[in-house]
């Protein structure tokens, strides 16, 4: 039986396509990942582009009666939204209510991106973070509202330059992006989108910076796996994943 130690199930974009690969890289044996895809049919620009991304994330998330109860049929013991930029479009006073309508619709226990990374960042004691996104900047800007509403201050920020569409940005930027984010005084830096290749990068961006970096996707499997209380270590990708 696939999934013997637990099954989790993942509300994804429609156009991304980093979240699936990245996850099953980070999956331990025993754990099953089992996605379901967000509605793009109401949504007049493409998927990740830059421009109408803030009505787009809306809309996806407006989707979401329609699509998260196929995630029910497969008996996830947890579902994870792994689309930050919903939670920073919805706010963090509402992230919990957000949390709540899609452990409804699928009858499993549900957390966001969001929520798996501010539960990463308080077991690692960060107060200080540095943030580096990807977004427009009027999503940048919500991320970084979000991150001060949640007690944290951010004492470094960063915006990948040049970006015409997130899903078409590579490992390379990732690392770069995070280094420019990065300031002496930040207890860890935040690479914000499940869309954002990381995977590839955190642990050598760990040993560069002598600090965490935490990354959506890496945050969102992490926290999952604790809600299921899975707990193996998977070597190689970031100091969050490896600790206790």
């Amino acid at each position: 039986m696939l999934g013997w130690r637990a099954r989790i199930g993942v509300l994804v974009p429609p156009g991304n396509p980093t979240v699936e690969p990245e996850l099953y890289r980070m999956t331990p044996s025993g754990v099953s990942i089992h996605f379901a895809r967000l509605d793009s049919s109401v949504s007049a620009s493409a998927p990740g582009a830059h421009g109408g991304m803030e009505d787009r994330t809306r809309a996806y998330v407006d989707s979401l009666p329609a699509v998260a109860p196929a995630l029910a049929a497969v008996n996830p013991a947890v579902v994870i939204l792994a689309f930050t930029a919903a939670s920073y479009a919805n706010g963090f006073a509402r992230e919990a209510l957000l949390a709540e309508r899609i452990a409804s619709l699928t009858g499993a226990r549900a957390v966001t991106a969001a929520q798996a990374i501010f539960a990463a960042l308080q077991h690692l004691g960060v107060k200080r973070l540095a943030l580096g996104t990807p977004y427009p900047e009027t999503i940048s800007a919500l991320g970084r509202a979000y991150w001060e509403a949640a007690g944290l201050q951010v004492v470094g920020y960063a915006r990948l330059a040049g970006v015409e569409n997130i899903y078409d940005e590579s490992e390379e930027r990732a690392y770069r992006l995070a280094r420019q984010a990065d300031v002496p005084d930040a207890d860890a830096v935040l690479l914000s989108g499940t869309g954002l290749p990381t995977v590839g990068v955190l642990d050598l961006l760990e040993r560069d910076l002598g600090k965490p970096v935490i990354s959506s996707n890496q945050a969102s499997l992490w926290r999952a796996l604790r809600l299921v209380r899975v707990r193996e270590p998977i070597a190689g990708f970031g100091r969050l994943l490896t600790a206790a």
